[in-house]
């Protein structure tokens, strides 16, 4: 391993090999650090991507099954059925197969790895208690909802909804994304998302309102069952952290945030994929020109975010706060006010 670099990115996810791989094609000498030791495992995640990254999913060898509708259900009971075309993925090749396009374009990848501080030059690592520091010239974070890049910058924690999921067998073919919005869900909801002969059934929740996940989730894993839907066994367990506080500060002093990490996961859906994936070869590219002499290039980063996320994520944090008034009140079990709180329904884009 070398002892200096240009860029340190840490984090292998989806958003941090997106631009160890821009920066090393561009040249730059590029170190990238995951803590786990195998990168994408384990799977905290839903598994659907949207069309857009139809092509990473191609490049990775990722894709799993198409979905073509998303039906939505309301507290009532009612449903709404409509197109909403994405594609469930193996999470795991997914992150995979993009750190080994990063390595194939020149990056340095390393597992297991954990970052430990950062002086503004070198960065502090770890491997098996063994430290050691390396010099960079610049430093990415693309280390998920509770970054250590972001607190060795200064910022506070993020607001996040945590979330548990079962993985069960699929009694039959299902091309659909169900969600659940009901108060047993407070500050989230409910989903199941199919995957081949397996769905991934799970929730997520605000733990100001709810201590306890698995009650609400054994619940609905028997009304799948029920349903006839999916089977009793429980495959595998996972859950994880989703940030929903928007946009952070993206830029620091000789450092840049992406992903999760910078808040461009959306506060209402959850989904994180496709912004990490953009911000990551972004963040890439504008750390490669700043140092080749382009001082404008960190800020363009950072308002090219904005344009991109913006709108989006601050119309769902209105949509949060409005639903932070309800919680656990009559309000919470009327339809109009979760369509107007849920993507799939017209309300929720009205001003």
């Amino acid at each position: 391993m070398h002892r200096v670099y240009d860029l340190l990115v840490v984090g292998a996810g989806p958003g941090g090999a997106a631009a160890a791989q821009t920066a090393a094609a561009r040249g730059l000498r590029v170190l990238c650090v995951d803590r786990r030791r195998a990168i994408g495992v384990p799977v905290q995640c839903a598994e659907f991507v949207p069309m857009p990254l139809l092509r990473q999913v191609h490049e990775t060898c990722s894709r799993v099954q198409d979905v073509v509708a998303m039906r939505s259900v309301l507290p009532s009971g009612a449903e709404d059925h409509r197109d909403f075309p994405g594609i469930m993925i193996d999470r795991a090749r997914f992150d995979q197969g993009l750190a080994e396009a990063a390595r194939a374009a020149g990056a340095e990848i390393r597992s297991h790895t954990t970052f430990r501080g950062w002086d503004g030059e070198r960065a502090e690592l770890e491997q098996d208690g063994r430290s050691w520091s390396v010099a960079a010239r610049f430093l990415v974070g693309a280390d998920g909802p509770h970054s250590v890049v972001a607190t060795a910058l200064g910022l506070p924690p993020q607001p996040i909804v945590q979330t548990r999921q079962y993985t069960v067998e699929l009694r039959t073919p299902y091309a659909d994304t169900d969600i659940f919005l009901s108060d047993d869900f407070p500050g989230g909801y409910a989903w199941l998302f199919p995957r081949g002969p397996v769905a991934n059934l799970g929730l997520g929740a605000d733990r100001r309102f709810a201590d306890n996940l698995k009650t609400p989730l054994e619940a609905l894993h028997r009304q799948m069952q029920e349903r006839g839907l999916v089977g009793a066994e429980i495959l595998a367990r996972t859950g994880g952290a989703i940030p929903v506080g928007g946009i952070r500060p993206l830029v620091h002093p000789r450092a840049l945030l992406v992903g999760d990490a910078a808040g461009l996961t959306h506060p209402i859906t959850g989904a994180g994929i496709p912004a990490a994936v953009i911000s990551g070869f972004a963040a890439g590219a504008a750390v490669a020109d700043y140092l080749a002499g382009d001082q404008e290039a960190l800020e363009s980063y950072a308002e090219d975010m904005h344009d991109q996320f913006g709108p989006a994520l601050e119309r769902a944090l209105r949509r949060r706060a409005s639903l932070e008034a309800v919680w656990h009140t009559p309000a919470a079990a009327d339809d109009r006010v979760m369509r107007s709180s849920w993507i799939a329904f017209e309300e929720y884009f009205a001003a």
